[in-house]
């Protein structure tokens, strides 16, 4: 076996719109629709640099299906820069972007190849040699709703060749709860279809979920909203003589999701959480120079200052000044090294002994002990939160918003409602014991 090197990449969603983020300006919304370009910018680049053999994508190039010709020009644009280096690109397409989608009718370079609706292998070469090194085998989604265990229908026997083998696949691996269930199948699955490396796609996370053979998520390569936090890339990988696989993890992103915490613990005023938040934003900033950071700022702990952030405007008084600062910044010096806050999240709450008040044989005990089980997952959310909510489901407006929170946003709910409720309750058990 001769040694070799490709890029592994996958989810590029070029012009993602980033939707549903409020209050961005317009510099900064414009940055943000950037990044996906940048992305595939660098990753081009790389595989420049790095005298790579050849470069996968494994699904999910476009964002939607009504991809714009925007994305599509830039991705031309991009594969004709590697087909001038002689660096062949081998592409799978996935539920964001099937093969039946509207597209351009455009020429292909000669050193692109888009794998078609069934299971196809093709044969690549070294670039310093052009000896042969791999066989890659994928499929790509025919419609956006694939629900079968394509998976099966990869088979390497069919090649009959020693070469290293590479399975190209867009599905979710032992089922995966952060994406939706689209060409399912498990290890033991991959296991049995006798490839070294499946070069997967779909699942946003960079995870390895097994190195013998190798089953690979890069993740995207730009991250899009909050639950896509950290680095965001593709890997270089490294194929010895021996067939022996390295990874390296290579950074493309030039916007970073952050998802942080800051207490209010030991804060006597407003203007001490907002220390606190610039220190915090000052860290970020610290950590990721060379590109924009985006934060979600989840106010934790509990402390005098939380009916004040509770009841005012404080935090949003304060998120506004923030953005205006950023905002100011990006305009003089540019974005590297800025830190944008998203949103702030309150999760505190007011200085009560919630644990002695949880073993009281009070109404108020009763009432904490039966949110607690809630929040736990002990009991049904349809005995507390659903029944709850049923009387505001006849309003047509409030039914579609409350059949559009996600279960972490209903419990979220609850646990605000829990703390404004206790508060309300010993606010008049103290008024009562002084009019007494």
């Amino acid at each position: 076996m001769l040694p070799f090197r490709f890029i592994h990449a996958a989810d590029l969603h070029l012009d993602s719109p980033f939707a549903g983020m409020s209050g961005l300006t317009d510099r900064v919304r414009k940055y943000l629709q950037q990044s996906t370009f940048i992305a595939l910018d660098r990753m081009v680049q790389l595989a420049v640099r790095e005298k790579v053999d050849f470069v996968v994508i494994s699904g999910d190039v476009y964002d939607s299906s009504n991809t714009s010709l925007r994305a599509q020009l830039r991705f031309m644009e991009a594969l004709e820069m590697l087909d001038r280096e002689h660096i062949p690109v081998f592409i799978i397409h996935g539920n964001h972007d099937p093969l039946d989608s509207p597209r351009l009718a455009v020429t292909l370079p000669p050193l692109v190849h888009v794998f078609g609706p069934v299971p196809e292998s093709v044969t690549v070469v070294r670039r310093i040699d052009g000896q042969e090194v791999a066989v890659i085998t994928g499929m790509s989604y025919p419609t956006s709703k694939v629900k079968e265990n394509i998976s099966l229908r990869y088979n390497k026997q069919a090649t009959a060749s020693e070469l290293f083998h590479i399975g190209l696949l867009h599905a979710n691996v032992d089922g995966n709860q952060e994406h939706e269930t689209y060409a399912p199948c498990s290890k033991k699955d991959l296991n049995a279809g006798g490839y070294h490396y499946w070069a997967l796609g779909h699942i946003h996370s960079r995870r390895t979920l097994q190195e013998s053979p190798y089953i690979v998520y890069p993740g995207n390569i730009q991250g899009r909203n909050i639950r896509e936090t950290g680095p965001k890339g593709c890997y270089l990988v490294d194929v010895d003589e021996t067939g022996a696989v390295a990874m390296d993890f290579r950074e493309l992103d030039t916007v970073r999701w952050f998802d942080m915490e800051v207490s209010i613990g030991g804060c006597r005023h407003p203007e001490d959480l907002r220390l606190n938040v610039e220190r915090l934003l000052a860290d970020i900033s610290e950590s990721y120079t060379t590109g924009f950071s985006m934060v979600r700022i989840r106010i934790t702990g509990r402390g005098s200052i939380h009916r004040e952030l509770e009841d005012g405007f404080i935090l949003e008084d304060l998120l506004i000044d923030l953005r205006r600062k950023v905002d100011n910044q990006a305009g003089t010096v540019g974005f590297a090294g800025c830190v944008w806050v998203e949103s702030f999240c309150l999760s505190s709450g007011a200085e009560i002994q919630l644990e002695t008040l949880l073993q009281e044989d009070s109404f108020i005990g009763e009432l904490l002990r039966l949110a607690e089980a809630e929040l736990a997952g002990d009991i049904r959310s349809e005995n507390v939160i659903g029944h709850a909510l049923r009387p505001l489901m006849d309003q047509p407006e409030i039914r579609l918003l409350l059949t559009g929170l996600t279960r972490e946003e209903q419990r979220e709910w609850l646990r605000r409602a829990m703390e404004l409720t206790v508060l309300l309750l010993l606010d008049d058990q103290e008024a009562g014991g002084a009019s007494a």
